[in-house]
């Protein structure tokens, strides 16, 4: 029996002017990450921070030695990022948002931390040209990345640190401040989840032991350990305070009472969450005797408004870059259960992130 046919619906006149419009935003919206990436790169938001706050188009000429006559081409500039919420502006005066705080360099207040790898990171010409190959790579039948079949390495890993040593350090320094960020947050608004626990070993992929040293700051009786790859292993001083162990998580996943995976799975196949979940499994005792895996991770929600865009361009971005995805409850739930876990929980969203609790 032939598919039922389908009418097409003409759109109005009006219609037609609205998507027009609405094909040039989409067209153009890596303008708005050029010009994030330009001021960064010009040290804007930093020079307003060091002005007090506030600053006009004059005063950040002058702090940042731009030529007078660009003037009137850094304020439409400003007047795009100012629209897209990077920084306020009021009567021609602009100041920081949070986002601009963002990226800032200097700051000394208690966890900031500078997202501007991470930013140049992701619109280098590396990534964009991995996203450029996006329509070439689907039609190929093996899952290896784009960014892969572009540059002729991997992300994160020896072969594109031999190819483009500069790139890849600030690649791994994007990495660090993408895994690394929110940790005091969380150390406040989670304490609970962390009462009780005696042993701990947190799972890192290229990781600088930042999460490890706050965690035992904040709960000196937690006897911690971190697993990373032996070569960025071998680059953390021994502290003393936090065990460090050179290894392969697909491989072996040092016992405690409870494993911490953060922002670490997405950038992994189903197939391979399911390993590393199952090395989890077995490095924690029962859950009677409080062993669990905490599993800070994204967690796809169309319920969360403006945050799922977020969530989505992540997930196409650890496609392009890892062949990793994020995952819904029902996807990570899968994971679970074919890993042998038994139960979890979502105990708490966190910003585009989520934490889950899972049970042997």
């Amino acid at each position: 029996m032939a598919a039922q046919a389908h009418s097409i619906v003409v759109p109005t006149d009006a219609e037609l002017l609205q998507a027009q419009a609405d094909l040039w935003r989409h067209s153009l919206y890596y303008l708005k990450s050029m010009a994030l990436k330009c001021a960064v790169e010009l040290g804007i938001p930093t020079a307003i921070h060091r002005l007090g706050g506030a600053a006009t188009l004059p005063d950040l000429v002058t702090a940042l030695s731009l030529p007078a006559a660009k003037l009137q081409f850094l304020g439409r500039l400003m007047r795009l990022l100012a629209s897209s919420g990077v920084f306020a502006m009021v009567e021609d005066t602009y100041s920081l948002t949070p986002l601009s705080y963002l990226l800032t360099d200097g700051i000394a207040a208690d966890g900031h931390i500078n997202h501007a790898p991470f930013l140049l990171a992701v619109t280098s010409t590396h990534s964009i040209d991995s996203a450029m190959g996006l329509a070439a790579w689907l039609k190929k039948e093996d899952k290896t990345p784009p960014f892969d079949h572009v540059h002729g390495a991997s992300l994160f890993e020896e072969s594109m640190e031999r190819l483009h040593p500069e790139f890849h350090k600030m690649a791994i320094k994007g990495l660090v401040v993408h895994d690394n960020f929110g940790v005091d947050i969380a150390l406040r608004e989670f304490r609970e989840i962390f009462q009780g626990i005696k042993s701990l070993t947190d799972c890192c992929y290229h990781g600088d032991g930042t999460t490890a040293k706050a965690i035992v700051k904040a709960f000196p009786h937690i006897k911690v350990t971190v697993l990373d790859l032996p070569y960025e292993v071998r680059k953390i001083p021994a502290d003393g305070v936090v065990n460090y162990v050179g290894g392969d998580m697909f491989k072996f996943i040092p016992p405690a009472q409870v494993v911490i995976l953060k922002m670490v799975l997405h950038h992994w196949s189903d197939e391979d969450c399911v390993k590393i979940l199952a090395n989890c499994k077995k490095a924690v005792p029962s859950r009677e005797d409080g062993g669990k895996v905490l599993i800070r991770d994204i967690v796809l929600d169309p319920a969360s408004g403006p945050m799922f865009e977020t969530q989505l361009l992540m997930d196409i971005g650890m496609m392009l870059i890892k062949g990793g995805r994020q995952r819904d409850l029902n996807d990570w739930r899968d994971i679970f259960i074919k890993a042998g876990f038994s139960d979890y929980k979502l105990i708490k969203k966190f910003g585009a992130r989520g934490v889950l609790e899972v049970y042997p």
